[in-house]
């Protein structure tokens, strides 16, 4: 930490971009959408406390891995404001993120390994897709790639 700041400074909107390596804009954005907070100085100029260094990093971590901003929204919600949270506050995220982490790694998984065989999109164009999926019959289930909609069966490895 700079010799000039102590831990009570409120960061100015420059510093925390060049700090948590995100932009300006995408501060401004994150703020809009309620995931981060600041005031205002004397002279109208945004302030945020340190705490926000750590939501960005949450919620850039976040975002890495597919998680919608609606869900990280929810999961700072949580967390107390003006201060850094605690290990307690992180440990009731990732409880409630484990469940979300499994699912997204099982579809991430399910599509690296059905991708090249039938995904049910009925385009019947592999011969593949004739064993799986013969007459297009996963259509009645609805459109899209019904082999790798979550909760779906996946395909026989025959």
């Amino acid at each position: 930490m700079p010799n000039n700041l102590k831990s009570t400074d409120q960061l100015p909107i420059g510093q925390v971009a060049e700090r948590s390596g995100v932009t300006i804009s995408a501060i401004h954005f994150y703020e809009r959408e309620g995931l981060i907070f600041s005031t205002r100085n004397a002279g109208n100029h945004r302030q945020f406390s340190r705490d926000v260094l750590r939501r960005l990093a949450f919620i850039r971590a976040s975002q890495r891995v597919g998680i919608p901003l609606a869900n990280i929204k929810e999961a700072l919600d949580e967390l107390p404001l003006k201060r850094t949270p605690k290990e307690a506050d992180w440990a009731k995220v990732g409880k409630q993120w484990h469940k979300v982490l499994s699912a997204q790694i099982e579809y991430l998984v399910r599509v690296r390994d059905d991708l090249s065989t039938c995904i049910g999109c009925g385009c019947l164009s592999f011969q593949r897709c004739q064993l799986v999926n013969p007459d297009d019959a996963m259509s009645t289930e609805g459109p899209g790639a019904r082999r790798l909609q979550p909760g779906t069966p996946r395909p026989d490895r025959t």
